[in-house]
């Protein structure tokens, strides 16, 4: 997967640059260059720090932006990818972290509850998720300092000796849903405005420790890391495939509403990358739970979405042993992060005119703790 391969026209993935200390504001990527929004639209929510701005314009803004850049973007004089500083696209809203990926679940039960099913009954009848903090979430580049906290036992205070990732899909909230209006499966693209590569960095002692009864809290919230540019999901046309199957067959909120169509997912290949050498290669499609049913799960309570929400799926799992998403499943917990460990995600997903996009990558390198 190449830096600059899968960035062409029919891609254009939104970020936020700047050059020489300068303001921060929007651009696109195309190729090795950052084609600036504002200089070439004059448009004032590209002046802008954050995309919050332009994504609260909502969908049908979105379409004829998207088309107005197909047409001009190529025309415009692009600035060299090694002359700008890329910082977080949006500014966070709210963080959920689901776990949608069966295979996931399964290989985590097997690990943490050997004696017991690896799936408790829950898991087939509703995505579980959990709020994750949006204070947290770091631009790919960011480094990741090893966290400190209560280890198995509780008497010891300490970095964690089990630092783990996540490769994971994040999914950014443009157009926001008001309180006690629930968001319908096919209300997917009304709202989401795009994608971004994620590691859920993860502290498993720590975690271990504390997330019985409640779930995961200090082992998860000290960093996640995001790609620097969201793909429109409008670029992902090309990607929608199949799900491997639900059984039993969810409730009629967590469906499309035509009784012929299927939740669908996307066909999106992840690369893990430790320290220069490949590790694994998760596939999105092999995903349980669908992103509609993700955002339509998350609303089912009435809960309002807001600008800048970010949906992460959890991590990203398949079958075999060599598309595992976590070190904890690749390793069983026999390895982990290491001072110095830099860890690459790299994504590439089917594009409409034929080749493959390549989604942005998450970089993150692990700093010693700070006691």
């Amino acid at each position: 997967m190449g830096e600059t391969a899968g960035f062409g026209l029919d891609h254009l993935p939104y970020g936020v640059f700047s050059v020489d200390g300068g303001e921060r504001r929007v651009g696109v990527r195309l190729h090795d260059t950052v084609v600036d929004l504002h200089a070439l639209t004059e448009r004032a929510e590209f002046a802008q720090p954050s995309l919050n701005a332009f994504l609260a314009l909502g969908p049908e803004v979105w379409r004829q932006t998207r088309e107005q850049l197909a047409e001009l973007t190529h025309l415009a004089p692009g600035i060299p990818l090694d002359d700008v500083v890329l910082h977080l696209p949006f500014e966070v809203a709210d963080y959920v972290d689901f776990y949608a990926s069966e295979h996931h679940a399964t290989n985590v039960g097997r690990i943490l509850r050997p004696d017991q099913e690896p799936l408790l009954p829950n898991w087939k009848h509703l995505p579980v998720g959990y709020h994750g903090r949006a204070g947290t979430v770091v631009v790919s580049g960011t480094p990741v300092v090893r966290p400190v906290g209560q280890l198995p036992g509780g008497g010891v205070y300490a970095p964690t000796r089990r630092l783990d990732i996540e490769a994971e899909l994040g999914f950014v909230v443009g157009a926001p849903s008001p309180l006690a209006a629930p968001v319908p499966y096919d209300d997917l693209a009304r709202h989401v405005f795009g994608v971004v590569g994620l590691n859920d960095w993860s502290a498993r002692d720590v975690q271990a420790w504390e997330y019985v009864p409640l779930g995961p809290f200090l082992g998860k919230s000290f960093a996640t890391s995001i790609s620097a540019w969201v793909t429109p999901l409008a670029a992902l046309d090309a990607a929608w495939c199949d799900l491997p199957g639900q059984d039993p067959r969810p409730l009629p909120h967590l469906l499309p509403s035509d009784p012929a169509e299927q939740p669908r997912g996307l066909d999106i290949e992840v690369e893990v990358e430790l320290d220069g050498e490949v590790v694994s290669r998760p596939a999105y499609r092999t995903t349980y739970w669908s992103p509609a049913q993700l955002l339509a799960h998350l609303t089912s309570n009435g809960a309002s979405l807001r600008t800048g929400d970010l949906l992460a799926s959890g991590t990203i799992s398949g079958p075999e042993p060599g598309q595992r998403g976590s070190l904890l499943e690749l390793w069983w917990g026999e390895r982990f992060l290491d001072d110095g460990a830099e860890v690459v995600l790299r994504y590439t997903a089917p594009s409409t005119s034929g080749g493959r996009l390549s989604l942005g990558e998450v970089r993150g390198r692990v700093e010693p703790a700070r006691t």
